[in-house]
């Protein structure tokens, strides 16, 4: 495969926030993959290092949704998520380094002492308006949207995770990033949820004409329900750079429900595991909702020898606020 430069080109003049931003690490963990063999070449890109609100690949895509936001003219962000939602707490530390209000729709009941993520949208200002369901979360959006609007406000709708053009678009962006760092990697093995992350992921890699295989790990939902997903989300990157919708339509996108357990935000016991293993063996920290999954099941396809010989990347999605819920 060919890298398409004239997309690149494209995707590198997409308007991004102007604050400190550097390449996030990419740093070797030899003794973890010692732990489980497999002779795996095993590395991690640190998302989690972003030096803004804990960092994380929502901080991530807010430098590209963010700059859309005040391209519009915003004055408030509203997003949602659950109680412990990572991508709600990025999205009100972004709206506070940039002069915004934020409003989050989090579905669940409030927490008599908040903890987490939780303590942290408080200590940010948001405005935290609580549903009880999911299915309640974008009707209550759209609310809060039109009642700011009749208060002369300009609110900026944010969907659940980020997960739209241009949050897809930042982490084709971030292939580039980690590409300059390393060679290219057989395998990127990764958290997927809201499947914006992973459709960013293999639209970078298919623009940098590389053969890398992205594997998402679920945090929640069934694989073909996740892939159909990505496939809609690649759509708008797409025209946002000048292709046509179909240009990812052939793209491999591989989903790995099996580590789900019993549901969103249950830790399993071989997430547990991963946990503490890449703790003890790498001082590297994940969290129970997102990337102890992805690494428990990087961990159980090494030691089936499924990536041996083979470079593998892992790409720290952040969370590990989570740690304290």
């Amino acid at each position: 495969m060919a890298a398409d430069r004239a997309a690149l080109q494209k995707l590198q003049q997409i308007a991004h926030l102007q604050l400190p931003f550097s390449p996030t690490p990419v740093e070797r963990l030899p003794r973890l993959a010692a732990t489980f063999g497999g002779d795996v070449d095993l590395s991690v890109k640190r998302d989690d290092a972003i030096p803004i609100g804990f960092g994380g690949n929502k901080i991530r895509k807010l430098f590209l949704v963010g700059a859309q936001a005040l391209e519009a003219g915003a004055d408030t962000l509203i997003t949602t998520g659950g109680i412990q939602s990572n991508h709600a707490r990025a999205t009100a530390s972004m709206a506070a380094r940039l002069g915004l209000e934020c409003v989050l729709v989090a579905n669940g009941t409030p927490p008599p002492k908040p903890t987490a993520n939780a303590l942290l949208d408080r200590l940010l200002g948001a405005d935290i308006r609580y549903v009880a369901t999911r299915e309640e979360r974008a009707p209550a959006m759209a609310a809060a949207a039109d009642e700011l609007r009749a208060r002369g406000k300009r609110p900026f709708v944010i969907p659940l995770g980020a997960s739209t053009a241009h949050g897809a678009a930042a982490f084709a962006l971030a292939v580039g990033e980690a590409l300059a760092q390393i060679p290219a990697p057989d395998v990127i093995v990764t958290s997927t949820s809201s499947g914006g992350t992973q459709a960013g992921l293999v639209a970078g890699c298919a623009l940098h004409g590389i053969s890398t295989a992205v594997i998402g790990i679920s945090a929640d939902d069934p694989a073909a329900a996740l892939t159909a997903e990505i496939r809609r989300i690649h759509r708008d990157p797409a025209v946002l750079i000048g292709l046509p919708p179909d240009a990812f339509a052939g793209a491999r996108i591989e989903v790995d429900d099996t580590f789900v357990g019993e549901g969103y935000g249950i830790a399993t016991p071989e997430s547990t595991a991963a946990i503490e293993l890449s703790a003890q063996r790498e001082g590297l920290f994940l969290d129970p909702t997102y990337t102890g999954k992805a690494m428990a099941g990087l961990i159980a396809r090494t030691r089936s020898g499924a990536f041996a010989g083979q470079r593998v990347l892992f790409w720290h999605t952040g969370g590990q606020v989570g740690l304290f819920a």
